[in-house]
């Protein structure tokens, strides 16, 4: 049964990157206990928020969570995916997206 690791955000930056989750041929994908936390990675990587934020604003940043099968799915996905695993502990859903805080 395909279950919800943790928080991912998919950066789509049109490059090629080896050791990325099945399902993405293109970008790179960060992975952390919440999205908070993949985003203090990008900071990192982008050296400061100047450099993130037009990647961002161009729609190239996807935020959603990595699956045990390593696989990328967005929000809407994961919520599928957690709701029937059933790893949803927390009755804080927003629509039909999930949160890390629906899980842990």
């Amino acid at each position: 049964m395909e279950k919800i690791l943790c928080s991912a955000i998919w950066v789509d930056d049109e490059k090629k990157y080896t050791h990325q989750p099945k399902n993405i041929d293109k970008g790179f994908v960060v992975c952390g206990r919440r999205h908070h936390n993949c985003i203090s990675t990008l900071m990192l990587i982008f050296d400061d928020l100047e450099k993130y934020l037009p990647i961002k604003k161009s729609g190239k940043v996807i935020q959603g969570f990595l699956t045990n099968d390593d696989q990328f799915v967005d929000r809407r996905e994961g919520y599928k995916i957690a709701k029937e695993a059933n790893q949803i502990i927390h009755n804080e859903l927003i629509g039909s997206i999930l949160t890390s805080e629906d899980l842990w």
